[in-house]
């Protein structure tokens, strides 16, 4: 499982680090590689290439005419790149994933559980931080979870 948030560079080349904590995941998978693809939010999502297969075949038993699907299918498996890991833990992240998400120097890698995100540092904060800072908004999550049953 993905846990914790670490904050990271980005090169003029693209490579960033994978958290140590997320690669001694993959490590206990037998997993190598990672599959990323643009979030629904300005975000990348990483996948361990096990976690994605599963993904992509209950997406695939969905509804392919279902817009929303369609939609989905659109945004994440189109977008879906395999990427290995470098000798050094590091993650190189194409051009076109980086731009979805405005990476630029300073990176955040957020667990999820079974999958992390991969954020621009100041973008993740202002997130998070409006959130946080406003009563309305955790009320109304608090609320949701507690119909999840959470």
């Amino acid at each position: 499982m993905f846990r914790g948030r670490y904050e990271h560079a980005i090169d003029g080349k693209g490579r960033t680090s994978l958290p140590a904590r997320f690669r001694e995941v993959l490590a206990a998978q037998s997993e190598s590689k990672l599959v990323i693809t643009s979030g629904l939010e300005p975000c990348l999502v990483a996948y361990p290439m096990s976690e994605w297969l599963a993904f992509e075949q209950r997406l695939s038993e969905l509804p392919q005419f279902d817009p929303s699907v369609a939609m989905l299918r659109r945004i994440y498996v189109s977008g879906a790149v395999e990427c290995d890991l470098d000798k050094m833990g590091r993650v190189l992240v194409p051009p076109t994933l980086r731009k979805h998400a405005s990476l630029d120097r300073e990176v955040t890698w957020a667990g999820m559980g079974k999958h992390a995100e991969l954020w621009a540092r100041e973008r993740f904060d202002a997130i998070r931080d409006a959130v946080l800072d406003d009563e309305a908004k955790k009320a109304a999550m608090a609320a949701r979870l507690a119909e999840l049953g959470l």
